[in-house]
């Protein structure tokens, strides 16, 4: 039977983590329950078997350990709260832009393809700011040295701009 519950949460750990890599919201949500159940399921199987701790049981034979099983309760109640949460989210994203795909974070991707260098390399610059980094290139619509496309940059540009105007 133990064996049976530890290879039941391996599946659970195992589809969950693939769901939970995915683009997709819905299925980002299904990974993390996914998760949570197979964390329940090895939580509820490290208990020992036996009586139910009640007043009132004989005394012969062993208790069951109810830690476990408060331990279980506790993180369904959480994984609820989580899933409400996500879901709500993914209601969120759905009305903004019709899909559930999660898209990439331009200033990340920015960061990953240049680098962010310390302040001290950048001669007083801002090593954050990308547009800062970037010069312009004749009428190619390129960036030298970067491969940052004008749009990529019109979108830096108003991210810019709206940072600047919340402070």
């Amino acid at each position: 039977m133990t064996v049976m519950l530890a290879a039941t949460a391996a599946a659970l750990f195992g589809i969950g983590t693939y769901l939970v890599l995915q683009r997709k919201l819905s299925r980002i949500i299904i990974g993390i329950s996914l998760l949570s159940h197979g964390a329940n399921a090895l939580v509820v199987s490290s208990g020992d078997a036996g009586w139910a701790p009640f007043v009132g049981n004989p005394d012969s034979g062993p208790l069951a350990d109810p830690l476990p099983q408060a331990l279980a309760l506790t993180a369904i109640v959480i994984s609820f709260g989580v899933t409400a949460l996500l879901l709500a989210l993914a209601y969120r994203s759905w009305l903004l832009t019709a899909d559930d795909e999660v898209q990439d974070d331009i200033e990340d991707d920015l960061i990953a393809r240049h680098g962010a260098p310390d302040k001290e390399l950048a001669g007083g610059r801002d090593p954050s700011d990308p547009l800062e980094a970037l010069e312009v290139e004749g009428e190619s619509g390129r960036w030298s040295g970067s491969g940052v496309s004008s749009v990529e940059l019109e979108t830096a540009q108003r991210a810019r701009g709206q940072r600047e105007e919340g402070e």
